[in-house]
């Protein structure tokens, strides 16, 4: 197992390197001059050419990519020249909201997406089934922003059941029950089209598994059904589930730039959103790379995790 999470490892650099490459280049075809951008009103020809002197940016594309990456081994992400402030903290102050919410929406949409898919499949054609598959195209289909501003309408404004938006209350609060009821809206928004996802994947999973042999040779024997289902065709089913839910994670980081921007919530995607609009490249490079590294190694833990319930992979 050491080898084989050695092997992940080294595969996960040349990744890392080429999203790094696709960060850099995204930001540099992006319509504007950073330069304007940040001196405004103040936009001169001297004064635009002293600040793209200042910040490098009249050098060639190659030679800016090389100064980032190297500043990047020496765990220099540059400083944010709108906020005045290193890169890496501005990023890991917002990281920690983010991480906040795209965990607590992974958990949910991961519990309740295997249980779904569970029922479903044992249920396979009942009503049961039909209602789940009923509530999971409902939720894939609804795009997350509009489900979030509908949420609102209904929790936050007729019934005032739940804060709109924020982490925290204004005045007061700032305890774990304020974070918790802050968090309801814009995790579960997030979770709900992840969770369909999960719910239909895991579904096919488990019916594939309930109809191999080994299913039925432990109905012979006489084991219970919940035996069957939970010991034994879940535990072969989660070799599959596993995957899906590394893969959900990408979808709920990439998901928590729209879904900070409608509920205001202070992490990594409300302040991209911000960068870029004011074109702050090295802040934008630092937090995309910073999101980007983290789902790569949430897909390095699934694979090993994978790995460890069926040992054929690592071969």
């Amino acid at each position: 197992m050491t080898a084989y999470i050695g092997k992940r490892l080294l595969a996960a650099i040349p990744v890392i390197l080429g999203l790094s490459i696709i960060v850099f280049l995204v930001m540099k075809l992006i319509p504007g001059d950073p330069a304007q951008a940040l001196l405004g009103a103040y936009a001169t020809p001297e004064n635009v050419e002293r600040i793209n002197r200042v910040l490098g940016l009249d050098r060639s594309w190659p030679e800016q990519y090389l100064i980032w990456v190297g500043n990047l081994l020496q765990g220099d992400f540059g400083r944010s020249y709108i906020l005045n402030r290193p890169v890496l903290d501005e990023v890991l102050d917002r990281f920690a909201a983010t991480l906040i919410l795209a965990g607590a929406s992974l958990l949910i949409c991961s519990v309740l997406g295997i249980l779904a898919g569970i029922v479903s499949a044992v249920r396979q054609f009942g009503w049961t089934d039909r209602i789940v598959t009923f509530f999971v195209l409902i939720g894939i289909s609804m795009p997350a922003f509009f489900l979030g501003l509908v949420l609102i309408l209904l929790f936050a404004v007729h019934w005032r059941l739940l804060p709109a938006s924020g982490m925290y209350a204004v005045y007061g609060g700032g305890d774990l029950p304020d974070l918790l009821r802050h968090l309801i809206l814009p995790a579960g928004t997030l979770a709900i089209v992840a969770t369909g996802v999960v719910a239909r994947l895991t579904r096919a999973a488990m019916l594939e598994v309930l109809r191999q042999d080994f299913i039925r040779t432990a109905r012979a024997k006489g084991l219970s059904e919940n035996a069957v289902i939970y010991r034994h065709a879940f535990r072969a089913a989660l070799v599959s589930i596993i995957p899906v839910i590394g893969i959900q994670t990408g979808f709920v980081l990439g998901g928590a730039v729209y879904i900070e921007t409608v509920f205001q919530w202070p992490g990594l995607g409300q302040m991209l959103v911000k960068a870029v609009s004011t074109r702050d490249l090295l802040l934008v490079q630092g937090g995309v790379l910073v999101a980007a590294t983290l789902y790569v190694l949430v897909n390095l833990l699934a694979d090993v995790a994978q790995a460890m319930l069926d040992p054929r992979l690592k071969a």
